[in-house]
């Protein structure tokens, strides 16, 4: 018998450092770096990842068969040196900047795997977008499909349309630094105050409470869409070529008003703003969609990249029926980028053969460490003098929909940690869709955040069609958006002046997931893939003839997912949280025989 192929593939040096482990094909797991450091979007390499993976499959370093990287270091230096180089002066104390930060470690990438690997182990390198096609399509469902990658920059390329046929992927078309959508996308970001690389998410979630007043300024001064699905950004208004910062005055001049700054409040004009590039994302995207169905002639379409995260585009590419079906990897963003290089190396370079899974690969992207990898979880629960109670998977499943009845919130700690930035119901918090009061509650008291945030529903496939707008469609990794269906809508006619007190009208019969456009992000959850989060459901349903929850993750603003058994403790005492899940412990608040305080205060960093 052959030995075993184990293929390590670490993403590390922009944002989101990661690590995944392959062996023969099959995914053992994967992990983002930040979950270990709890330093958001953490960047460095991902020992730490690295260290939990080799102990998840029990194996030495020795017994790697290779480590693959999800770019080139080389080639972005390329990039780096072209485009920091075009002969303006002020580009020197930049390109220094760069450079001190570039040369020690992200060029000479093969000495941080010896260093921390203490192995002599074959080091691979992989190019930024193929790393994400091959994360997009391998795990997916799927014979053959088309590949779109849309992100901010890797190398050179920033989009990519490409076909995957059995072990086989080919990227078919590029478009290049400095045109970008991610970046493009980002500046917005930035121009409404939000932090780049991590406020995309608030962007879009402002979008509905404006009107996309600005489409045709934008389109006409900022970004141009050509008919093959490519586009251009206009130069004339961006200045990363040249400068730290993402666009100069003229952009603000377009506008008409100056880049908003952190702790200003937010304004109809903001919403109007992200009202308007989200419209124009939403077109680009569909372009592309278009024009690789046109190139590939495939049925299926798998996405990866940052812009993948975009759950709207991505519900607008799906409500076209371009495609069949539609597969968009968890993990989208560069996090996700380490499992593709360790696919790519696994086929690519050493022949495995494909294997492909339904529904997919991916195990539910339910990959990471459980709560208690590193101590039992009894044990830390006594430390802190918890009152607690031991119980098995059903019994469990029926206490936690029996609190959710009585209007309770419910934090879980339970089995593996997922990979992405979606809690899918192993870290996550549970509450109420029904309650108009809970999105307020959950923002402002148990997530400390902007209360203009929305929540995403979670429910059973079998119920999801009864209360959204599927057509069929499922969502496991709660990355596409449908409409509320209409029999549960509330006409709303307000003149209220203030946007933002919309989020208060009740729209629907499950308001605390109904955004102000009755769309929702919604998951859905099998009983193969989360057999006890399925079975939370059901029994809410029979407890209150409703199947939907509010689901978001178990962390406070700018902190990364709860990891371990003390950061759920950590969080659950601190926030507006009623009960606990940890494995199979419950931990109640409100029977506890005296107030247990947190043993060390929360970042509550901006996020």
């Amino acid at each position: 018998m052959s030995e075993s192929v184990y293929i390590l593939g670490v993403s590390a040096f922009y944002h989101d450092s990661a690590a995944a482990l392959v062996k023969d094909g099959e995914i053992i797991g994967a992990v983002h770096e930040e979950r270990f450091t709890r330093i958001k979007g953490d960047s460095s390499f991902p020992i730490n990842a690295i260290k939990y993976l080799l102990k998840e499959a029990d194996i030495d370093p020795s017994l790697l068969t290779a480590a693959i990287f999800y770019e080139s270091p080389q080639q972005k230096l390329d990039r780096l040196l072209s485009t920091q180089l075009t002969g303006r002066f002020n580009t020197i104390k930049i390109f220094n900047r760069s450079m001190r930060a570039y040369l020690p470690e992200k060029l000479w990438v093969a000495n941080q795997f010896k260093k921390h690997l203490k192995r002599k182990i074959q080091i691979l390198f992989s190019d930024h977008h193929l790393s994400h096609a091959a994360s997009a399509y391998y795990p997916s469902p799927f014979e053959s499909a088309a590949i779109l990658t849309v992100d901010g920059v890797g190398e050179w390329s920033t989009t990519t349309i490409g076909k995957g046929v059995g072990s086989n992927i080919e990227l078919i078309k590029h478009i290049e630094f400095p045109d970008s959508l991610g970046l493009l996308y980002s500046a917005f970001t930035h121009y409404t105050g939000f932090k780049i690389n991590s406020g995309e998410y608030k962007l879009m979630g402002l979008a509905p409470y404006g009107e996309a007043k600005y489409v045709d300024l934008i389109k006409k001064n900022l970004i141009t869409l050509h008919p093959d699905g490519s586009f251009s950004l206009n130069p004339k208004y961006f200045s990363y070529l040249h400068s730290e910062n993402t666009y100069n005055r003229g952009f603000e001049g377009l506008f008409s008003h100056p880049t908003r700054n952190k702790g200003d409040k937010l304004s109809k004009f903001h919403a109007d703003i992200a009202a308007s590039i989200q419209e124009v994302t939403n077109e680009a995207m569909l372009n592309l969609a278009k024009t690789a169905k046109e190139l590939t002639g495939e049925k299926n379409l798998v996405l990866a990249g940052g812009v993948a995260l975009n759950v709207v585009a991505i519900g607008m590419i799906e409500k076209s029926k371009l495609f069949d079906q539609i597969w968009v990897q968890p993990a989208a963003g560069d996090a996700g980028g380490s499992l593709g290089a360790a696919l790519l190396a696994t086929y690519q370079e050493f022949g495995s053969s494909r294997k492909i899974s339904k529904p997919d690969s991916m195990k539910g992207s339910l990959l990471g460490p459980t709560p208690d990898f590193e101590e039992s979880a009894e044990d830390a629960l006594l430390e802190y003098g918890l009152i607690f109670e031991y119980l098995d998977d059903e019994l469990l499943a029926e206490k936690v929909a029996n609190l959710l009845s009585e209007g309770k919130i419910v934090a879980l700690a339970r089995g593996r940690m997922e990979f992405g930035p979606r809690a899918l119901g192993a870290r996550s918090i549970l509450a109420p869709a029904t309650d108009p009061l809970m999105q307020e509650r959950l923002n402002v008291a148990t997530k400390h955040r902007e209360n203009f945030r929305p929540f995403a529903p979670i429910v059973t496939e079998e119920m999801a069609d009864k209360y959204f707008e599927l057509d069929g469609h499922t969502s496991p990794y709660m990355l596409k958006t449908y409409q509320v269906r209409n029999e549960l809508r509330f006409l709303v006619n307000s003149d209220n002046e203030d946007i933002f007190a919309k989020r208060l009208e009740i729209r629907s019969q499950i308001p605390a997931v109904t955004h102000v456009d009755y769309s929702a992000r919604v998951q859905t959850v099998s009983h193969q893939t989360h057999p006890f989060m399925h079975r939370v459901l059901s029994n809410y349903l029979a407890l209150t003839n409703m199947g939907v929850l509010v689901n978001t993750s178990f962390n406070l603003r700018g902190e990364p997912i709860v990891n371990n058994v003390k950061e759920a403790i950590e969080c659950f005492l601190f926030a507006d949280i009623d009960a606990l899940v940890i494995n199979n412990f419950l931990i109640v608040k409100s029977l506890q025989n005296k107030k247990i305080s947190p043993k060390r205060p929360p970042a509550l960093k901006e996020d």
